[in-house]
């Protein structure tokens, strides 16, 4: 790829750069670490550790062209996808819009889940309400603009997760365990386990339409702040590679704590929050289960505003390329970030019965759209002044192969074409 007059690289301009990379990962932990890699962990051991692996693998290069493509050519993803034709802005907007309302409602069940455990009981408040007034709530803080202290709190919120997170698996590791007598090693590697690894691949790391996202946020970054390529490749590596290792540590967490104890996993996303806080309790402490509580929630409380926020914008501008508008106001963010949060109550409301299905509906439609997404990056770097070569290119290629056959034999089963 044909890079511009590259500035003077050095770890003090790396550290400028940093920002898209971090809010990146910031997105990431979510769903696909807090629920999926721990619940992946209690149930199989190490036995999906190849799966997130080859996920985070894959995705890699999809990821990494949005801040590629920006970083060398000053355009965001959705301009690139406008010069490519209307087809592909169609096509990514279509999918996206899909995307916000159906991920915006599984951050919200998440967070909730994890804010029930820390109110009183006696409250009344069950998980659907309590969806939408966490919903409701990031609607408010970000139409008055009142999030931007949060969204710094949040990096540190994540900060504080990791450092408890790796601490409680350390413990955990030198802590003698007893196993259930005749314990029998489940295995993952059959027909009825393919709807759960397909869920944990769908926000592995997260939904792939982020790398649009990010590739805005890198654009925002370099009006104020000159970032030359290499720089801005660190920084996307960092946050990147970051979540990728932070999924191995969650997964290790439900291996060393709950695998093999008897105590039976619960199948559904909302209801294994409690088995979760219950894991650090018993690494660090019983003292420490309010307050990892407290830091789950920031930090997907910090998610649920990245992802009303990101997707919105990412509606917006593609909008407006859409409709061949010089510019798109704050009006227009305001109405889809509306649209997002009202919609995303909608459907938890239709969901109320079943906030378990929802979750998983909402990362298993990440997964099976992630070609196509992929897809949609590979096209801008193919040729041209941007195009990719080497092993980066052959890394897409098996990584679209592996993406789109996995997508493709899930859409088989569930049509019953295998029984």
């Amino acid at each position: 790829m044909t890079q511009q007059t590259e500035p003077v690289s050095n770890w003090k301009s790396k550290f400028a750069a940093m920002g898209p990379g971090i809010l990146l990962a910031s997105a990431a932990i979510g769903g696909s670490h807090l629920v999926a890699s721990t619940q992946a962990g209690a149930i199989y051991g190490w036995q999906l550790a190849l799966i997130i692996v080859l996920a985070n693998l894959f995705k890699y290069p999809f990821f990494r062209f949005g801040a590629q493509y920006t970083l060398a050519s000053n355009k965001t993803l959705l301009e690139g996808y406008k010069e490519k034709g209307r087809l592909y802005l169609w096509v990514f907007f279509i999918l996206n819009v899909f995307a916000t309302v159906v991920n915006v409602a599984g951050v919200g069940i998440v967070t909730a889940a994890i804010l029930s455990f820390i109110l009183p009981q006696d409250l009344g408040l069950g998980i659907s309400s309590l969806s939408i007034i966490v919903i409701a709530i990031t609607w408010g803080m970000l139409l008055l603009g009142k999030y931007r202290f949060l969204d710094k709190l949040s990096k540190w919120i994540m900060t504080a997760l990791t450092v408890s997170t790796v601490m409680a698996v350390v413990i955990a590791a030198f802590k003698t365990r007893e196993y259930v007598p005749d314990f029998i090693e489940p295995s993952p590697w059959n027909l009825a386990s393919l709807a759960f690894i397909v869920a944990l691949m769908g926000w592995m790391p997260a939904p792939i339409e982020f790398s649009a996202i990010n590739s805005m946020w890198v654009v925002a970054k370099k009006r104020f702040t000159k970032i030359g390529y290499r720089d801005g490749l660190f920084d996307f590596n960092v946050g990147y590679i970051g979540t990728a290792v932070l999924a191995l540590v969650f997964l290790a967490l439900g291996a060393l704590v709950q695998y093999g104890s008897g105590e039976a996993v619960e199948q559904a996303g909302v209801k294994y929050i409690a088995q979760l806080i219950k894991m650090y309790a018993f690494a660090i402490g019983d003292w420490s289960r309010l307050l990892i509580a407290l830091i789950a929630f920031m930090c997907m409380f910090g998610t649920t505003i990245t992802a009303i926020d990101g997707y919105s914008r990412a509606n917006a501008e593609t909008f407006r390329l859409l409709r061949n508008k010089v510019d798109s106001s704050q009006l227009s963010l305001n109405i889809w970030i509306t649209i997002a949060a009202v919609v995303g109550i909608i459907i938890i409301t239709m969901f109320m019965g079943n906030v378990a299905s929802l979750l998983s509906f909402a990362m298993i439609g990440s997964f099976v759209s992630t070609p196509i997404f992929a897809w949609l990056n590979l096209s801008l770097v193919l040729k041209g002044e941007h195009k990719v070569s080497g092993g980066l290119f052959w890394l897409s290629i098996i990584g679209l192969i592996y993406l789109s056959a996995f997508a493709i034999f899930f859409i088989i089963y569930q049509l019953g074409l295998l029984n």
